[in-house]
């Protein structure tokens, strides 16, 4: 696959969604039971209770969070969702109402899947009734040899009879490739349909716990860790089990499903002067200060710049980057009102939080 990524067998459905970045991500809460030391959540997250559709932070009413996820999901054509923490079934009540607005909001068709630590059969029947496709069993590493006799042997047998699509889900740490072949035997003598490992990886909040046991970044651009990814080849070539297994990088996360998905989004916000690149951000012109009603009608009759090239945006003036280029030098001689200005380019994510790559000033 793309970015080192690699799979046996049958990718899950879940992942094949992903994949085109078809999959919005909705993060419904930063409360989890387990405290694992590599967990990537970030600090505004973890162990809070707060809910993200993407990169927007949802609020409010029962009725205002829906239609915020709703929205969210329409901006960038989402086939599917994945729901994921915390622990989505730490809060089963909620994310499985959430559940149930998606599937009536979007259909049947739209794949749902989640990832938890939980083993409980009324949240595992919850989140079945509500209509979940697909459950990914997230067990601590402390289990993983001796698997077969945790809850999740129940847990598993449940889902199943419950009709929904079941897999492991779990870290490559360096030195356990016993115990994820261990794993990987259960889940096909268990009936797991797909066993996905992932490169371990830092993030700004568990790097602390992963140095302090003696993980490194494997380079100074992939968040990786040095061992993870080899470590997962080996498990693919010496799986003598019949069960699929999907080994999925911190790379391909980022530069293929991260980027998909913002291209899906940017697509749908651009405006006629947006710039989209191949990365899925959007260049575009800008000027501030002075009073922005006032810039856009000079704007509009000194250069003959149409409406649909201009935005008025708080105290931001948008326009196409390459009309800014042309002009600027003759707006700043012959505005007549002696107001300072500030100009520039910026590149910046078509995401809710709007997160600035790049500002390049003019001149």
């Amino acid at each position: 696959m793309e970015a080192d990524s690699a799979y046996t067998g049958r990718l899950a459905e879940g992942c094949i969604h992903c994949r085109t970045g078809a999959k919005m991500v909705l993060f419904v809460t930063g409360l989890c039971p387990n405290h694992c030391f590599y967990c990537p959540v970030s600090e505004k997250k973890s162990g809070k209770d707060v809910i993200y559709a993407n990169e927007r932070r949802v609020t409010g009413t029962e009725k205002e969070i829906a239609e915020q996820i709703i929205d969210e999901a329409r901006l960038m054509d989402a086939r599917g969702t994945g729901i994921t923490g915390g622990d989505p079934l730490a809060v089963a009540g909620r994310t499985a109402n959430l559940i149930r607005i998606l599937k009536e909001a979007f259909g049947p068709e739209h794949h749902i899947h989640l990832y938890t630590t939980i083993t409980s059969d009324s949240a595992i029947k919850r989140v079945a009734e509500a209509g979940l496709d697909e459950i990914r069993f997230h067990p601590d590493e402390s289990l993983w040899a001796n698997i077969e006799d945790t809850p999740y042997i129940d847990a598993v047998s449940l889902s199943l009879e419950l009709g929904m699509d079941v897999g492991f889900e779990i870290p490559v740490i360096p030195g356990t490739e016993g115990e994820i072949l261990h794993l990987i035997r259960f889940a096909r003598m268990a009936g797991v349909q797909f066993v996905n490992l992932n490169e371990l990886e830092f993030s700004d909040n568990n790097r602390p716990a992963m140095e302090k046991r003696g993980f490194v970044q494997k380079n100074e651009i992939d968040y990786g860790v040095l061992g993870s990814e080899e470590a997962a080849y080996r498990i693919l070539r010496n799986n003598t089990a019949n069960i699929p297994v999907h080994y999925c990088s911190a790379s391909f996360k980022n530069s293929v499903q991260l980027r998909l998905r913002i291209l899906r989004r940017a697509r749908n916000i651009a405006k006629k002067y947006d710039y989209i690149t191949p990365d899925g951000t959007i260049i575009r012109g800008v000027i501030t200060g002075g009073h922005p009603e006032e810039i856009a009608r000079y704007m509009k009759e000194e250069f003959g710049i149409p409406d649909d090239m201009l935005k008025i945006d708080g105290d931001r003036v948008y326009t196409a980057s390459w009309i800014l280029e042309d002009i600027f030098e003759d707006y700043m001689e012959n505005f007549p009102c002696g107001i300072p200005f500030e100009f520039y380019i910026v590149e910046e994510y078509p995401t809710a939080d709007r997160l600035e790559v790049e500002r390049i000033p003019l001149p």
